[in-house]
């Protein structure tokens, strides 16, 4: 019953937050033109890393969505430094995590959060500038790679208010909702099951735990919103206030998946100065906190103990907000469940391609659009659940592979 209860108190807290950070997602989506994002973002300079970093703070992308736009914007024309300053910006935060982060950890650490992202992305893209000093990045001439650009197109006001709320209620929720899930059941188990003399034993090394944090955080995907409650049950069993922020700028922004494509895509040698970049600046700043910042403005009310453990009272707007929530992560789980492709398997002009690295609908969609943008593709169908793209027309396979390779992903065998 604990657990159940642990669930339902975190879900009340972070519903109503969450929800307004979908809406306020979904008027960016909708009403900031995507295509600007290249233009912008050329130059090896300091001003396009800080305008790559100040682009992907507010950005609603999870580590496995901001992927495939990062590399579609390098191949667009965006320079390196700008490119990772993205990167290492977005995953760690955007309106809906921000918004939820106050909601559980408090307005310190909804203020801090972004303020270290920003930080965190200016070293690492200013870095890759003065190792990369002199490279240039050209626009490469692919249909595929322009399409993976998302863009605007223009639209009635009542249009695109349509296309914000679909955004952020469909979209977004399909993109990020199994991870939020998941976030909050690990947070559950560790609040419940997991004895706080484990924790109490690491509190007394910083840097020690700190360092098992990102051992465990870069392996174990979870997007910025998910990493939340984990992040508060740690705090709740004994680990700092430092620690925790640990977890909430490794878990999302540092992950296999983007070491191996920023690899590819820009040299091991990027791929090291983003890891590295991440896990200092992480345990950096989580120092920072411990040993400068007042405990009081990390503490909870003590209510949240008890709530965690016995049922919580929850008002109603908040029972509102998460039963809304939930109806839509179960519409999101219901469509990944009963999707079928439209393209049947018999045409004869018809293949079907195994995907490797899909994990949200940014993928889903990055790869649909690269692979419709082939001359010769009449038809194609992407299945994020089987990971599987159904292409129906005269492309061929090299075609398709080099398109999904553009993406950022990879078509095994």
């Amino acid at each position: 019953m604990e657990f159940i209860n642990s669930i339902l108190f975190m879900l009340s807290e972070m519903a109503p937050y969450i929800l307004l950070g979908f809406f306020l997602a979904g008027i960016l989506h909708a009403f900031v033109p995507q295509r600007l994002l290249s233009r912008h973002l050329s130059s090896n300079s300091f001003g396009a890393v800080w305008k790559g970093a100040l682009i992907g703070v507010p950005l609603p992308l999870c580590s496995c969505g901001v992927l495939p736009t990062a590399i579609a914007m390098k191949r667009s024309g965006a320079s390196d430094s700008a490119t990772v300053s993205f990167l290492v910006a977005t995953p760690q935060t955007g309106v809906d995590s921000i918004a939820a982060t106050w909601s559980l950890l408090g307005p310190a650490f909804a203020v801090i959060r972004p303020v270290v992202a920003l930080i965190t992305s200016l070293f690492a893209g200013s870095t890759v500038a003065i190792v990369e000093k002199g490279k240039t990045n050209k626009p490469q001439e692919n249909p595929a790679i322009q399409c993976a650009v998302e863009s605007t197109p223009r639209m009635s006001l009542l249009a695109r208010t349509g296309e914000a709320l679909r955004y952020g209620f469909i979209d977004l929720v399909g993109s990020i909702g199994g991870w939020l899930v998941a976030g909050l059941i690990i947070a559950a188990l560790i609040t419940v099951f997991v004895p706080a003399d484990i924790f109490a034993a690491l509190s007394r090394w910083p840097i020690l735990a700190m360092l098992a944090v990102i051992v465990v955080a870069i392996p174990m995907y979870v997007c910025a919103t998910g990493s939340i409650p984990i992040a508060m049950s740690l705090m709740l069993k004994g680990l700092s206030p430092g620690t925790a922020l640990v977890f909430l700028m490794a878990g999302p922004a540092a992950n296999f998946a983007s070491y191996s494509l920023i690899a590819r895509e820009m040299g091991r040698r990027t791929a090291l100065i983003y890891i590295a970049t991440i896990a200092i600046g992480a345990i950096a700043f989580g120092l920072l906190i411990d040993w400068l910042l007042p405990t009081s403005w990390f503490a909870f009310a003590p209510d949240v103990h008890s709530a965690c453990h016995h049922s919580p009272h929850i008002p109603l707007f908040a029972a509102i907000c998460s039963g809304v929530l939930v109806l839509l992560l179960l519409y999101s789980f219901g469509r990944r469940i009963f999707h079928r492709n439209s393209i049947t398997k018999d045409t004869p002009m018809t293949t079907t391609y195994k995907i490797k690295g899909m994990n949200c609908t940014h993928c889903q969609a990055a790869v649909q659009k690269a692979i419709a943008a082939l001359p010769g593709v009449d038809a194609v169908d992407v299945n994020l659940t089987a990971s599987t793209a159904t292409v129906e027309g005269t492309a061929t396979p090299a075609d398709v592979a080099q398109a999904v390779r553009i993406a950022g992903y990879d078509i095994t065998e």
